[in-house]
């Protein structure tokens, strides 16, 4: 054939065609492919771990996994990342600042603002992208957190979903949390996993580092030469606070002494092993609004009793994730791969305080409003929780620790999750490559880094060029700038020289090695707001405020914080006032509308279902054939975090709020041969249900005053003939386990009705001028 022919008929090919095979020259179209003896990466993303929580950074929990990346390359002294969850995982992934790249919130809001979209930007390279581009396999595990809300169903839009964003595989949550013992909602790929009852001693967390393994294996077996990226994002030790009975009983009474103990101690094996200097303090106890901890002698034995099981729990959840790492490193030395690996752990931001003061075994009681204000103090600790402590990080609880451990574990700084201060966004960072410029041991490294460098670094480290478009779109130019000189150089310079803070009103500005920082109480006026000044390399834990000695300094710093947030899509700032969760896009008015649901369904997805019923009135009709001797579950929404279950068993009828971990079932009622049974739910305000169940018309059950289930929950969706998961009445699963309807079930209808007088969307007028008054 002629090469115009040719050209013509075959549009870039580059060989010869002739009329048969033997006359023709073949050629293949390069695919990416990575260069020999490219090393593989492999990050394991902590959640909620404290800066002091490992034993390399002066933690008494034992992690030899951790450790031993620590013994074999860096530790480093001085990283930090966002305050919050998934602004920390969209800066890890894109080498952005988190509101540039759309995510100064978590991603269970959007509000209608570019820097507050709660998903990845559509123009920017991820990580993973940029591997694969280059002949990397990708994987992820764990939490993703980067999507909407409304995009978590089978009908969302999946392009801020894992595979969409450069993983060849992902298996995990796509959410903040999730039940360890019962998650509610797994997904492989881009479909859900169905699953009606988890094994006996399931646990999320080993689970999770099984399908890494088997992940890592896989691509090994098909190919000796492909380098592979793995991203672990843990979903420990976020909230709820659960492990392996086995694990908590290894830590039993190590924490008796309290809070105040643990940080002297973890601050003197912090200046022993160098990762703070000589002479290092600790701060004050915590004293600000809402944030205060009490000194661990003035507590009662009980209150000690069970706030000491609480840390229990959660160091159990520390051993079961270096576990995982220690699963994944011994996977890497049996394929004779550790040493050519990149190895990350971090955490996405410092411990938490969302247990509140006394901590509590339920967390949503606790957490108050998702926006991060202040809703509680924890549960006041009574004789009961005494008396169930050994249930505390089991399956029929959600706990969470209370603020005073949170700032243990955060030692040596100051306050916690969501604040600018250290405690907020200091978190431990080791890299291991034993075969690369790492291979020193036991190095520490004190140059600032940040979260939004390690993109840059690692594309350094691999020499790969990150592209400056995405799908056709410019890219934003990355945020973030390389550390690989500070690998195997001790002195080098830190090219991060800057960096602004923003986390629910809480605010701060770094610049060559000065800090300044602010607490925001929540619906007060910014402009009432106290700026703190500090000189890091001289006072590293925020305890010497030079704001009177140097104002020149500090307003040059509120300046460099002012224009770093215009050029960053920080602002609007969150007043508290609740409208950043409260303001939806309009479009989402559909998933309120009535849902028709039928007997094999899956179960209906979280957020559609709690649309159905937050707060508000709704009206759920049973269609069915009942006769005598049929039994099991109608409908059940939620789990052992809240809910409520339908269902009938020994003739009777039943139904049962799970209000927020306390079951309250109502007076059963005979049930006999009928046709629809109708669920009618009144909220007439003042966070109360009032409750009518009627069979064929006939009022049944009933309730008034009863606890509304607070409008983020459900965690669990609507089943319905079954209670999948974790269970709304842990009594009727230790009897019947998911308890399958055994009749013959025709429909189930939710019908919502109208919001309830005080629900906070029909009051948005009314909080948008207090929000004014805050500006």
């Amino acid at each position: 054939m002629s090469s115009d022919l040719q050209r013509q008929h075959y549009p870039g090919f580059e060989g010869r065609i002739g009329r048969v095979f033997s006359s023709s020259e073949p050629w293949w179209p390069q695919k990416p492919t990575a260069p020999t003896g490219a090393p593989n990466v492999v990050i394991v993303l902590a959640d909620d771990l404290g800066y002091s929580d490992v034993g390399c950074y002066g933690s008494e929990i034992p992690t030899p996994a951790i450790d031993a990346l620590a013994a074999a390359g860096l530790r480093y002294t001085n990283f930090h990342v966002t305050p919050m969850c998934s602004p920390t995982r969209a800066s890890l992934l894109t080498g952005l600042n988190s509101h540039l790249a759309g995510m100064g919130f978590v991603a269970d809001a959007d509000p209608g603002f570019p820097g507050y979209a709660g998903e990845l930007p559509r123009n920017q390279p991820s990580l993973a992208e940029v591997l694969r581009a280059n002949g990397y396999a990708t994987f992820a595990v764990g939490k993703w957190h980067l999507c909407t809300h409304a995009d978590l169903s089978d009908a969302g839009d999946r392009h801020s979903w894992p595979l969409q964003r450069g993983f060849d595989q992902y298996y995990g949550f796509l959410e903040a949390l999730t039940n360890f013992h019962h998650p509610h909602r797994m997904y492989e790929g881009n479909s859900a996993v169905q699953t009606d009852e988890y094994p006996e001693g399931y646990y999320l967390t080993d689970d999770l580092t099984d399908r890494a393994v088997r992940m890592i294996r896989e691509v090994r077996h098909s190919d000796p030469d492909k380098p592979f990226f793995l991203y672990y994002a843990h979903g420990a030790v976020h909230a709820p606070l659960h492990a392996p009975a086995a694990d908590i009983a290894r830590h039993r009474g190590r924490y008796d002494g309290g809070w105040d103990r643990l940080r002297e101690e973890r601050l003197a094996r912090q200046i022993k092993l160098g990762i703070v200097p000589e002479g290092t303090v600790l701060p004050p106890r915590n004293t600000e609004p809402n944030e205060d901890v009490k000194a661990w002698d003035s507590l009662s034995e009980n209150q000690r009793k069970v706030m000491a099981r609480y840390m229990e729990v959660y160091a159990a959840m520390i051993t079961s994730v270096d576990r995982s790492v220690a699963a994944i490193r011994d996977t890497l030395e049996d394929l004779g791969e550790l040493d050519n690996t990149i190895f990350i752990f971090a955490s996405d931001n410092g411990a938490s305080r969302e247990g509140g003061e006394w901590g509590t075994p339920s967390y949503f009681t606790a957490v108050g409003e998702i926006s991060g204000t202040p809703g509680g103090h924890g549960e006041p600790i009574d004789d009961e929780l005494v008396a169930n402590i050994d249930a505390i990080g089991g399956p029929t609880t959600w706990p969470h620790y209370p603020r005073g451990w949170a700032m243990a574990c955060n030692t040596p700084f100051r306050l916690y999750k969501l604040m600018t201060y250290r405690g907020g966004h200091s978190v431990p960072f080791v890299l291991s490559w034993p075969a690369g410029p790492t291979g020193q041991p036991r190095v520490i490294r004190d140059q600032y880094a940040h979260v939004v460098d390690v993109l840059p670094t690692l594309a350094d480290l691999l020499g790969l060029e990150v592209p400056s478009q995405r799908d056709g779109l410019e890219a934003e130019p990355l945020s973030g700038v390389s550390f690989a000189a500070s690998l195997t150089d001790p002195s080098a310079p830190s090219l991060h020289d800057e960096q602004y803070y923003e986390c629910v009103g809480h605010r701060a500005f770094y610049r060559d090695g000065w800090a300044a920082v602010t607490f925001h109480e929540n619906r007060t006026p910014f402009s009432e707001d106290q700026w703190e000044l500090f000189n890091l390399p001289t006072d590293p834990n925020e305890l010497r405020d030079l704001a009177t000695e140097r104002p020149d300094k500090l307003a040059e710093m509120l300046q460099g914080w002012e224009d770093a947030a215009w050029r960053n899509r920080v602002f609007p700032l969150d007043e508290g006032v609740g409208l950043k969760t409260a303001v939806r896009p309009p479009e989402h008015e559909r998933f309120a509308r009535p849902v028709r649901i039928v007997p094999g369904a899956p179960t209906l997805e979280r957020v559609r279902s709690q649309r159905l019923i937050g707060g508000r009135s709704f009206r759920i009709d049973v269609h069915l054939d009942h006769r005598p001797g049929d039994e099991g579950v109608l409908v059940a929404h939620g789990g052992q975090e809240a809910g409520y279950v339908l269902y009938v068993e020994d003739g009777q009828l039943f139904f049962e709020l799970n209000e927020s971990g306390r079951p309250n079932p109502l007076a059963p009622a005979p049930l006999g041969a009928c046709s629809e049974i109708t669920v009618n739910v009144q909220a007439p305000g003042d966070k109360r249900w009032d409750i009518a169940v009627t069979v064929d018309g006939r009022t049944a059950i009933g309730g008034q005053g009863l606890v509304q289930i607070s409008e983020y929950l459900p965690f669990e969706g609507i089943d319905i003939g079954i209670d999948r998961r974790s269970p709304v009445s842990w009594q009727l699963y230790e009897r019947r386990g998911s308890f399958p309807y055994t009749g013959r079930l025709s429909e189930v209808v939710y019908t919502p009705g109208d919001y309830a007088p005080d629900a906070l969307v029909v009051r948005l007028d009314e909080v948008r001028r207090i929000g004014l008054a805050l500006e």
